[in-house]
């Protein structure tokens, strides 16, 4: 048995243990990008399987929070939603920083890096995660492949009585409702959480900013005496270049501290932004993705990224920015590709072969 001195080192070791491995872990690993689940091996479809309950192992394999499992298992339409989303997220996420030093490499080890720390780029991937789950459901629902939800019924389109509801409108009431369930917020008392569930919504919101009205005319001789009319997102291309730019102007925030006993309070606003009434929020009050911490240069090999060394960059765009100053080497190849298409009768492509020389620019190591 352990004596008293020797005892209570122990329970001071194992009580730090616990708090670094705490401090290991991502804040608020809720889903998709921002999640635990390796993205290398998620499949793009689910397989079939002969069981009846066969989405509970689609949502198992998600690697979901017990909640999320639950309103995963609810709907068989789900688990199939869920991964379409989290593909649909990294393919943006990937494509809006193909020019930048940080072009979204989400491997393992860099993506749990990231969410260990308050980057604006953590805030991107919170929003882009959030903006897919609730684009894609609300597609899933409007095609069918949901059990809980439908079309949308759209009751406050002005003019009702002179429109004739038709089409199959985009279920975003059903599917910002569920995002925010399934993302619920975290405890008040958790900095990080508070940050991560604002970037959250905001991914929402970009979704909803999208929406429109779309109508088609039916009557005599294309006369509009009758309009049918539905809701449609705005393309998901469009959803990530908004994001996009949110994560080119992102405010960086601060905590307050309590210097008595050193814990973080409230999220104090940047100077110029106001919070809002009584002055209670623990966020300011803005549309804009928010975050903690100042970005790594994202230049070398490190925790964040593999570095920008072998990375092609153009010449007249962005080679400066992209290798850090380092030079990049220039590589001539020739390549051959189809040229002066044209449709036959009918009905196929014809095309030649053309063979050029490029020049490939690759950032100096």
């Amino acid at each position: 048995m352990l004596d008293g001195p020797l005892l209570a080192r122990w329970l001071a070791a194992a009580f730090a243990l616990t708090l670094l491995l705490a401090a290991l872990r991502p804040s608020a690993a809720y889903f998709g990008l921002t999640g635990s689940e390796p993205l290398t091996i998620l499949p793009l479809t689910l397989e079939p399987e002969a069981a009846a309950q066969a989405h509970y192992k689609a949502c198992d394999r998600l690697k979901l929070e017990r909640k999320q499992r639950r309103m995963c298992r609810r709907d068989p339409g789900v688990a199939e939603t869920l991964v379409e989303a989290v593909s649909m997220s990294a393919l943006e996420c990937q494509y809006q920083f193909r020019f930048e030093r940080w072009n979204c490499t989400l491997e393992g080890r860099y993506r749990a890096s990231l969410l260990k720390r308050g980057f604006k780029e953590t805030a991107f991937l919170y929003a882009i995660s959030s903006a897919g789950l609730t684009h894609a459901l609300a597609k899933a629902c409007s095609a069918g492949r949901m059990e809980r939800c439908t079309c949308d019924e759209a009751p406050d389109l002005e003019n009702r009585e002179a429109w004739q509801w038709g089409g199959c409108g985009d279920n975003l009431k059903y599917s910002s409702k569920f995002v925010k369930e399934f993302l619920g917020r975290r405890s008040s008392k958790d900095l990080r959480a508070r940050v991560d569930f604002h970037n959250n919504l905001v991914g929402v919101k970009v979704i909803k900013a999208g929406v429109e009205t779309t109508c088609k005319c039916h009557g005599v001789s294309g006369s509009c005496t009758v309009r049918t009319c539905w809701r449609q997102l705005a393309p998901f291309h469009e959803v990530g270049k908004r994001l996009k730019h949110k994560y080119e102007t992102a405010l960086k925030v601060g905590s307050t501290t309590n210097e008595a006993t050193g814990e973080a309070g409230a999220i104090s606003p940047p100077r110029g932004r106001a919070v809002g009434p009584g002055g209670g929020d623990p966020l300011p009050r803005t549309p804009d993705l928010v975050h903690l911490d100042d970005s790594p240069s994202f230049c070398l090999a490190g925790r964040f990224s593999p570095g920008t060394a072998g990375r092609r960059c153009h010449r007249e765009k962005n080679c400066e920015s992209i290798c850090c100053g380092r030079g990049h080497n220039t590589q001539s190849r020739v390549v051959t590709r189809p040229c002066q298409c044209q449709v036959r009768w009918c009905c196929y492509v014809e095309c030649r072969q053309c063979t050029q020389r490029e020049e490939v620019y690759t950032c100096k190591g």
